[in-house]
């Protein structure tokens, strides 16, 4: 990064809401992900954000009665049903004619590439003026670390003791099907990246979908201390791509724009080997897992404006 971009950083980081929405004390792992996604989130979206929220960490993290770790309102609701109540939300608001207030659906991997994928689907079909963020810890963390849609291959969880056997499901690209003006992926390792898109998502009216890596200690086997430096390696590895698709048009952003260049991308392993959910990986494995990772970047290439 030059000089001229550390600049436009700073000034960045100045505009972000000063207060704390997110509150001291609440129930994350050390170490969590999530918990800096929140955070982010509040940051750029403040305090007039309504959070819906299905069964997952982060309606443990939030609502241990009588305690909240949320300084705004928030709807705690049914596994699969986040983009429908979120839906139902936005509506209500639209009926009293309330236009500050951002709507956030805000669930995990397993209530929005499995359970919740259908509500998710109608939700943005209908055009439904709302945010909803996929926070991608890559298992159902909450219940026990059971695989999700989103798991990526080779992956141990506690239903994949040996590894899972599917590779992970794009539902960045699947919702970008659905032709809403808006579609992003980010990390909360390059946090100026993920609060731009949760604020160009603000801005913009109609469906807008965000998926956002939470790397989580606990699930990945990984030390706390390793959270940002782990969301990184994924970046910069290729197993994660920041990007966005505004009205169709697919753009690579950050440390992704620049690896576009397969010779400029780490090799896989330095991701993995930190992580225990891989160490049962065979090189024959490694392998099959890096040219899915390559295959993707192709997609993702085509799919560029030309």
């Amino acid at each position: 990064m030059g000089r001229l971009e550390e600049v436009k950083d700073m000034v960045k980081l100045k505009e972000l809401h000063r207060e704390e929405y997110f509150l001291p004390g609440n129930a994350t792992c050390a170490g969590c992900g999530l918990s800096i996604a929140i955070r982010l989130a509040y940051k750029a979206l403040g305090p007039r954000t309504v959070f819906v929220v299905p069964a997952c960490c982060a309606s443990v993290i939030h609502s241990p009665f009588p305690n909240t770790a949320f300084a705004s309102p928030c709807l705690n609701i049914a596994f699969e049903a986040a983009a429908a109540a979120a839906s139902g939300v936005v509506a209500a608001y639209e009926k009293r004619g309330v236009k500050d207030v951002t709507v956030l659906a805000w669930a995990g991997d397993g209530g929005t590439a499995d359970i919740g994928i259908q509500a998710l689907s109608g939700a943005v079909e209908r055009g439904t003026n709302f945010i909803y963020v996929c926070y991608d810890n890559e298992s159902y963390m909450n219940t026990g670390i059971q695989r999700s849609g989103s798991t990526p291959y080779g992956a141990w969880t506690t239903t994949t003791p040996t590894g899972k056997k599917q590779h992970k499901k794009n539902v960045p690209l699947i919702m970008a099907a659905h032709d809403i003006p808006y579609v992003a992926t980010a990390c909360i390792s390059y946090p100026l990246d993920l609060v731009s898109k949760l604020r160009k998502a603000k801005e913009i009216k109609g469906p807008k979908y965000i998926q956002i890596l939470t790397p989580c200690p606990p699930g990945w086997r990984f030390p706390t201390e390793k959270t940002i430096e782990t969301g990184r390696l994924a970046v910069q590895t290729g197993m994660w791509t920041l990007f966005e698709v505004e009205y169709g048009e697919l753009k690579f952003n950050g440390p992704s724009a620049r690896l576009l260049d397969k010779s400029r991308r780490k090799p896989i392993e330095e991701y993995l080997k930190g992580q225990g959910r891989f160490r049962h990986m065979t090189s024959e494995d490694v392998e099959v897992l890096q040219k899915w990772v390559d295959r993707s970047w192709e997609k993702y290439k085509k799919l560029q404006p030309v």
